[in-house]
């Protein structure tokens, strides 16, 4: 008798597997104090982050093609295995630089996980129970920004930091046991066209050098390495459209950006990524330091956009049964705006419950572009790049986070120095940062202490004011998206 696939069983180990790498990030930065403190490494501890992003970046489109090319199961095993890797290193590392590394290999593994899994579930359902199935999947990032900082804490306080990746090893291999013994895929043709490393490797380079001239956008004197670094990117590009055209088996087929459909959903996605790190990096600053409440309450303000961001996916499987894309995609970017628009008019002065409120539109809106977004990036191309679409639409989401967590850096750093200078409040360099650590801010006079709110609320207002254009910019590309036929049970 053939062994059939158990899709309960492979889809609650896709959740997990969901969820254990979206609690890595906030459980990593629970911990971080506590690590870089005893491993004596505050001044490169951003690398432990931007590294993990970096080389997960660089690999998911190379996992996506080799998904389609030798099959789902092996590659997210294989990711599943080198992400265990890392996390034991990681555990192990005695010094910052050795955890630089072996964040680097968890970074390599998760690169897999999460855009072979959507890929798996894409195989597991059809277009109307995968939209469900996506939007419940959602409910993972939900819960594991709600549980990360809380087990990180805990973790710490009780049996020390090295756990916190120790943790993700016996999970990881009941992860790979499930997926061995309860998914079976269909024997594929063999598959003898050469795999296209040239492309590959400018592909990788693509991404190193973009995401790396972003990372040091933000320092000082760097001017030459990032316009070294951009001017790789654009040498790489140039080289790698070069090398698709001519390849017999191409990492990533050129033709799909014929696709309309598929272009203009990764332009939303890229942007709406973008736009949500402007809520998650700056939400917290002003719950801090224009409000001065403590850091937890920073977090309790995010939590409705976790929750309601599985509302939202909920609410956009449903529209997709009857909807065009063109609706749910400006309906969905619609709500988002309503919440960006309410940040960048909100005065200084907000209520935490308005925030807890603009929070929950906003998490609303996410949650259903997002799945809107990989839904219909899934069915504009054929079964045979199915992984390879839903691992660019994950991508586009890196890179657009990547990309705005700089610019909006940038942004912020320019308009409130600017200010600083033409108050002439104090010269103290690191006067900002006193401001923004509720401890330190205390210390601080009432004459500094509200203009210098003042100040902080006119560079988060730029910030929102600039993260709703790019909403405005995705609800324009949206509208070249034809009006007819719905997302569900029809070609779109």
């Amino acid at each position: 008798m053939e062994r059939k696939t158990n899709t309960m069983i492979v889809t609650i180990a896709i959740f997990v597997a969901t969820f254990m790498t979206a609690v890595e990030g906030t459980i990593v930065t629970t911990a971080m104090p506590t690590i870089v403190g005893s491993l004596h490494g505050i001044e490169i501890m951003n690398w432990v982050f931007s590294i993990y992003l970096l080389t997960n970046a660089m690999l998911t489109p190379i996992y996506g093609k080799l998904a389609d090319k030798v099959g789902r199961k092996p590659i997210f095993i294989f990711g599943t295995a080198i992400f265990i890797i890392g996390s034991a290193l990681c555990g192990l590392s005695n010094a910052m630089l050795p955890l630089i590394i072996s964040r680097a290999i968890q970074g390599i593994g998760a690169g897999a996980m999460m855009p072979v899994a959507l890929t798996i579930l894409a195989d597991l359902y059809d277009t109307e129970k995968r939209a469900r199935m996506l939007g419940l999947n959602s409910t993972a990032w939900g819960v594991a920004s709600v549980i990360g900082p809380l087990a990180g804490g805990l973790i710490v306080d009780t049996i020390g930091w090295h756990w916190i990746f120790f943790i993700n090893v016996p999970i990881g291999l009941v992860l790979i046991a499930l997926i061995v013994i309860f998914l079976v895929e269909p024997k594929r043709v063999k598959d003898t066209k050469k795999m296209d490393f040239l492309g590959s490797i400018f592909l990788m380079l693509i991404l190193l050098s973009l995401l790396l001239g972003f990372q040091y956008l933000s320092e000082p004197n760097a001017t030459w390495k990032v316009l070294a670094l951009f001017s790789l990117t654009i040498v790489s590009f140039i080289l790698f459209i070069k090398v698709e055209k001519r390849a017999e088996d191409p990492v990533i087929s050129l033709n799909i950006f014929s696709n309309h459909v598929f272009v203009i959903v990764n332009i939303v996605a890229a942007l709406s990524s973008g736009f949500l790190m402007g809520i998650e990096v700056y939400i917290p600053m002003w719950m801090q330091g224009v409000l001065g409440l403590s850091a937890g309450i920073g977090g309790l303000v995010l939590a409705p956009l976790s929750i309601m961001w599985v509302m939202g996916s909920s609410m956009a499987s449903r529209w997709m049964t009857n909807k065009t894309v063109h609706w749910v995609l400006t309906a969905s970017l619609f709500i988002i705006l309503v919440g960006g628009l309410g940040l960048f008019l909100a005065p200084a002065n907000t209520p935490i419950i308005v925030f807890i409120l603009l929070s929950a539109i906003t998490g609303t809106g996410m949650g259903a572009v997002t799945v809107t977004g990989t839904v219909v990036a899934q069915n504009s191309v054929p079964t045979s790049q199915l992984g390879m679409a839903t691992s660019f639409n994950t991508l586009v989401r890196t890179i657009g986070q990547t990309i705005m967590v700089s610019v909006f850096g940038i942004t912020f750093n320019m308009v409130t120095s600017a200010q600083l200078a033409k108050s002439a409040l104090t010269d103290d360099p690191d006067i900002m940062n006193k401001l923004v650590n509720p401890q330190t801010a205390k210390l601080l006079t009432n004459e500094l202490l509200l203009p210098l709110r003042g100040i902080l609320h006119q560079g988060l207002q730029v910030v929102y004011g600039f993260a709703a254009f790019l909403i405005i910019i995705a609800l324009i590309f949206t509208q070249t998206l034809r009006k007819k036929r719905a997302i569900i049970n029809k070609n779109t």
